[in-house]
């Protein structure tokens, strides 16, 4: 069961606002919130799995800072364990 839109694209809407946000950067954001609206939760470890890595072969980190990265993990962790509670 996957989340909505609305909740997925919010918990993400972070790492766009107060940036100059690539295209790149945008369409990464979005096959996220797509995975997480049709799956509910997403394992890290996709961001390193077709299709994120056709936006960036070798995943976000040539796309984001460190510290984004890290943030972006910690909200896919945090959706997963609002969805096991």
């Amino acid at each position: 069961m996957g989340l909505d839109r609305g909740p997925a694209s919010q918990a993400f809407s972070q790492f766009v606002v107060g940036t100059t946000a690539t295209a790149s950067q945008l369409e990464f954001i979005d096959l996220i919130v797509q995975y997480l609206t049709e799956n509910g939760v997403m394992d890290a470890a996709r961001l390193y799995e077709s299709p994120f890595t056709d936006i960036s072969q070798q995943g976000p980190e040539t796309l984001f800072l460190p510290c984004r990265v890290t943030k972006m993990i910690q909200v896919l962790n945090e959706i997963r364990k609002r969805a096991v509670a």
